[in-house]
């Protein structure tokens, strides 16, 4: 059930940066906007921490705003981000994924005047709210295409960390797999993080060895072992959370998409207008922030057939005519 959900109306922009200095103060006459993030990884993994990073950029160029960004693996460091941030008087903090949640309810009751946001969570307090982003929707698509597409009937899902949020894409994934064949086998690894690239090639090489010939990933960084593996083997996967098809054009038919930027600066227009309310703010294909993004390349050499399917299912989840199951 969607507690206490926000319909979002949100803006259309494109920008992209790499550098972490603030922006020049803006021309207005309102005090600047300042924005944490904190990333579990790299922002240079291609992927879920790439798109928070481009997301952090968006807020400072488009809204002229001061911006921060630590990259935080451990529960102690989550916490001391975030307290980090509230003490400096920031705005508005990110806390990019699931585990995020209890160190954003921590510091959201010492730092009052911060809004928390975590990317993912269920997690709500009167200044700490989770975006919940729908990718189970596009994941659902992937598993149609891999079993429809499939010579062996089988297929491998990769994660880094074991989270709900990521379970709940191969949740996704395995039963849009099974509404074209119930008998498709979906084999699921985890790796136990999200940075080691050699685990991860290794386990897409067993997948490959026990007959899986189509791979999905939720690995962040790692995940470029899952596309190296494809590459040697010859086996076709999906990228996540970004267009990853630049990666491994050769291997990659399509990926899970989404488009977090938009969400984040619609998340800073709300806390600057001071129209930020708390609740589980959920974001799909409806919202335009969830899609299901081909491979040119790659299209072709899918059978027209699949593609038509893909399509058909698509309407249909964004009608709301079919329900894509999720983990959480």
């Amino acid at each position: 059930m969607r507690h206490a959900a926000a319909v979002l109306t949100l803006v259309s922009l494109v920008a992209c940066g790499r550098d972490e200095a603030p922006a020049p103060p803006s021309s207005t006459s309102s005090p600047t906007l300042k924005v944490g993030l904190l990333t579990p990884g790299s922002i240079n993994d291609g992927g879920w921490n790439a798109i928070a990073w481009e997301g952090l950029q968006r807020i400072r160029n488009e809204m002229g705003a001061e911006v921060a960004h630590q990259e935080a693996k451990t529960p102690a460091e989550f916490d001391e981000g975030f307290r980090s941030f509230g003490a400096r008087g920031f705005d508005l903090a990110f806390g990019h994924g699931f585990e995020f949640q209890d160190a954003a309810l921590a510091a959201g009751k010492l730092y009052p005047k911060t809004v928390f946001i975590t990317t993912s969570g269920t997690s709500v307090a009167p200044n700490v709210s989770p975006m919940v982003f729908e990718l189970e929707k596009a994941t659902y698509l992937c598993g149609i295409i891999a079993a429809r597409e499939s010579k062996t009937g089988k297929a491998g899902v990769i994660g880094g960390i074991r989270l709900p949020s990521i379970e709940s894409t191969f949740t996704a994934f395995k039963a849009g797999a099974q509404s074209v064949d119930p008998k498709f086998d979906v084999r699921e690894v985890f790796t136990g993080n999200f940075d080691d690239v050699g685990a991860a090639k290794l386990a897409t090489l067993s997948l490959a060895n026990a007959g899986a010939d189509f791979i999905f990933h939720q690995a962040n960084e790692a995940g470029r072992g899952v596309f190296q593996a494809c590459s040697e083997r010859k086996i076709r996967c999906f990228g996540s959370n970004k267009d990853q098809s630049g990666l491994a054009p050769d291997v990659i038919v399509a990926s899970a998409v989404l488009d977090v930027p938009r969400a984040f600066v619609h998340m800073a227009n709300l806390v600057r207008t001071k129209t930020f309310e708390p609740g589980v703010q959920y974001l799909g294909m409806q919202e335009g922030i969830v899609a299901l993004v081909w491979n040119e390349r790659l299209k072709p050499t899918v059978s027209p057939e699949t593609v038509a399917e893909v399509e058909r299912v698509e309407k249909a989840i964004r009608a709301g005519t079919i329900a894509v199951p999720r983990g959480f």
